[in-house]
């Protein structure tokens, strides 16, 4: 058994993953300062600290076997008009925490990244952790600022570190879901249509050169994701940071989504056409090829019915 801090392990990834590691034995403290995050997500076993990931140095010491950080801002709208909030937090906050591991010794890292440090991907096939990286906000900046950081501590400081490039993470483990504030993703929000607490669902663009002509994202459930970063935790190497991917490798698009949710629910979820949005590329989905190889991952929950079903139990449950 091991000791971990989860950084921002009060909010829906975090949650899921503190969850996993208590499961599997391991001794789990999550600071979170619930600006986004919520106090009963938090694991009933494991230590809560509300605080500041940049102050990380006040609660961190030698008995930690390693950090998984999720703490960060995560609007991409918001981090266009507020940048200096992303800057300040992603980068400031990741920037202390491995100062305060520096100090303590503790040297191994899973980090929590995005697909969105790719930006505008125009090839429509798979993207590979070689692709060219060309971010698009703040929020996607941010997160390939703290890669390059933590590929400079890596190399000279010895840090053992993963970063994981997620794609469109959903679905619910037990009573961990996804609940953000404003909420921005897709399955969440057509929930949402079909609980009655939107009038409809926005389809940006019927046009695209895919099958339905909406776009094609791709989706992986939040406990294939939570068990890839124990996985990471096995796979880290001093002296290493390790970049991996974390998807399906299919697609499934905006239309049958939402077919998907009135068919697990049993709603009608009505549906209002508009304009395509600026930088929303046909099709994004990833070669999740290196997470296979390097962590010995496989997703095992990869079809959008179990996924819908899954979010669809916790936003009920979480109904009045």
């Amino acid at each position: 058994m091991s000791k971990y801090l989860v950084t921002g392990g009060a909010g829906y990834i975090g949650s899921v993953v503190a969850g996993h590691l208590l499961a599997a034995g391991h001794e789990v403290t999550v600071l979170d300062d619930l600006s986004t995050g919520f106090r009963e997500a938090v694991p009933v076993a494991a230590a809560f600290i509300e605080g500041d990931v940049r102050e990380a140095a006040r609660w961190l010491d030698p008995s930690y076997a390693g950090v998984l950080h999720f703490a960060a801002s995560s609007q991409v709208g918001e981090s266009v008009a507020r940048p200096e909030k992303y800057w300040a937090n992603n980068v400031g906050g990741t920037m202390a925490l491995l100062a305060a591991m520096r100090s303590t010794g503790v040297r191994t890292l899973v980090f929590s990244s995005t697909a969105a440090t790719y930006g505008d991907v125009a090839s429509g096939g798979p993207v590979t952790e070689s692709d060219p990286t060309a971010p698009t906000s703040p929020y996607g900046a941010s997160k390939l600022a703290v890669d390059h950081m933590i590929g400079g501590e890596a190399t000279a400081h010895g840090l053992a570190a993963v970063s994981l490039r997620y794609f469109n993470v959903a679905g619910a483990y037990g009573r961990y879901g996804e609940r953000h504030d404003p909420e921005s993703h897709l399955i969440p929000l057509v929930l949402a249509v079909a609980l009655g607490h939107r009038e409809s669902i926005t389809v940006y663009g019927e046009d695209y050169p895919t099958p339905d002509g909406t776009c094609v994202r791709d989706y992986i459930h939040v406990a294939d994701l939570a068990e890839a970063h124990l996985l990471a935790l096995r796979a880290a190497t001093p002296g290493t940071h390790l970049i991996c991917n974390l998807g399906n490798g299919n697609g499934f698009s905006v239309r049958e989504v939402i077919e998907t949710v009135r068919r697990i629910t049993g709603h009608p979820v009505p549906q209002v056409s508009a304009p395509r949005r600026g930088g929303d590329p046909a099709v994004l989905i990833a070669s999740a090829a290196t997470a296979r190889e390097r962590l010995g991952w496989t997703p095992s929950r990869s079809d959008l019915d179990g996924i819908v079903a899954d979010a669809w139990e916790f936003a009920r449950g979480r109904v009045g």
